[in-house]
């Protein structure tokens, strides 16, 4: 049976671990830079305030997936909402309910809040995920397009 948890400290390593294995699955081995200090940091700051968050899905005493996210504001509707930065479960583990449960636990978090969204972004070629995403009611947002601004680009605006 798949538990959905909060996350401990003592799970860094294997959030670690999984967010390698969502980079191989997202086609980007090379990308990830964070590091187990990296989310201590976000997830466990020393001042108790954390700017993340992150679930783990177990089954049986083993880490098999993880949602991290982070609260995000409405101005149109003046209420807190989260921000899905990823969800992964081991390819193994897929079809047990573990995404599932990860994200009915973020649901709840919004309802018990009062938070008005759950938002998230998809690859356009992982159909899956979007078949899995559309069958819990998800709806795309096709007339948006995600903005990023780093490396270079962010610190030439950044010394302006």
């Amino acid at each position: 049976m798949t538990v959905i948890r909060d996350a401990a400290p003592a799970d860094l390593p294997e959030i670690l671990r999984l967010v390698h294995a969502l980079a191989e699955y997202e086609r980007e081995p090379d990308a990830v830079e964070a590091t187990l200090d990296d989310f201590a940091r976000a997830l466990f700051p020393d001042d108790g305030a954390p700017t993340t968050h992150a679930l783990i899905a177990e089954n049986d005493g083993t880490v098999i997936g993880m949602a991290v996210w982070y609260p995000t504001f409405s101005t149109w509707t003046g209420r807190n909402g989260i921000w899905l930065e990823d969800l992964f479960v081991d390819p193994e583990h897929r079809g047990g309910g573990a995404g599932k449960g990860l994200l009915t636990r973020l649901a709840q978090i919004c309802v018990e809040r009062g938070w008005t969204r759950l938002e998230w972004v998809v690859l356009n070629w992982n159909e899956p995920a979007i078949a899995f995403y559309e069958s819990l009611g998800s709806q795309p947002m096709d007339e948006w397009h995600t903005r990023r601004l780093d490396g270079d680009a962010l610190r030439r605006l950044g010394k302006a």
